[in-house]
């Protein structure tokens, strides 16, 4: 009997677990769907911030901006210089990470480490801006060097949130402490390819936004004329920081999306494990009940047997 009551009290709890992971299923498709609804909301406004940018490039060529690579380092420092040399040097690679603040995601936040170290390899002076408590977590007993920490605590990442994170970014890069800006984030291709992508987002690429121009079907911009007020530099240097607010927030949400499909992936693997384990569990109870009933039975016909 102490037996069937341990399968009773086994069954009970994978019970209680195979109902958590089936609610966390229906949560993480819920909140899947409202992500990628709200990012097909927003993402036609932040293309148009992109276009206008490469219309301004398309019109009067080059734009001379500090978000252009060598904008001010080349200029500005002179080659025998040693100290301004050493303190171009020493610019830091910010790589931004985009992880989850939850756990119970299968191998999303892993795919993501494993990206970035790959990264780190390739750049120099690399420093991570970490966005989500896992990554928070995770290199804090790390050797790399951590500039700044956000969390959005498992909500749904919101524009003024990506724009204090854009902010934080364009300033310091403004002011020369970045060499390179980076992020890395999870891109949903579809329901099960979740992949880490990195993306490279400064110094901007000339070449490279006209090249996004041109691919999304506006060839014919690069012929029109646009007077820019009051100057082409101005107006650009204030789109950029839209634009990386743009990036930032496209990358949080799509990783947003990829967290719910893979929370998704993994609480089904786990809803049938518990299942597969339950029915497992019943066959044993079933055989270790009938096994008691059929001894108790011959306790009883032996019993009876020996009275007479």
């Amino acid at each position: 009997m102490a037996n069937l009551r341990d399968l009773r009290i086994r069954m009970r709890a994978i019970r209680q677990t195979l109902q958590v992971t089936k609610a966390m299923n229906l949560i993480s498709t819920s909140k899947l769907r409202k992500g990628r609804r709200v990012l097909e909301d927003t993402e036609p406004y932040f293309t148009r911030i992109q276009k206008s940018m490469c219309d301004i490039i398309s019109c009067v060529g080059k734009v001379e901006s500090v978000f252009f690579k060598g904008y001010k380092w080349k200029e500005q420092i002179p080659a025998h210089d040693s100290a301004q040399t050493a303190k171009k040097s020493a610019q830091k690679t910010a790589i931004v990470v985009i992880t989850s603040d939850k756990g119970l995601a299968g191998g999303y936040n892993a795919n993501i480490f494993r990206q970035v170290k790959e990264l780190c390899a390739k750049v120099d002076n690399p420093a991570l801006i970490l966005v989500g408590t896992i990554g928070q977590r995770h290199y804090s007993h790390a050797s790399f060097e951590i500039l700044e920490q956000f969390s959005c605590h498992s909500h749904l990442p919101t524009l003024e949130y990506a724009g204090e994170i854009a902010d934080y970014i364009v300033s310091h890069f403004s002011w020369g402490l970045y060499r390179e800006v980076y992020v890395v984030y999870t891109h949903m291709y579809s329901a099960i390819k979740l992949l880490p992508n990195v993306t490279h987002i400064l110094p901007l690429d000339v070449e490279k936004m006209q090249a996004e121009l041109f691919n999304m079907g506006n060839k014919k911009r690069v012929e029109l004329q646009f007077e820019f007020i009051p100057s082409e530099k101005e107006v650009f240097d204030a789109l950029v920081p839209m634009y990386i607010k743009g990036i930032i927030y496209g990358s949080m949400i799509e990783s947003y999306a990829s967290e719910q499909s893979a929370r998704m992936t993994a609480m089904d693997e786990a809803s049938k494990s518990a299942e597969d384990m339950l029915a497992g569990l019943q066959i044993i109870y079933n055989r270790t009940r009938q096994a008691g009933i059929t001894q108790e039975m011959s306790e009883i016909i032996g019993g009876s047997s020996a009275l007479e």
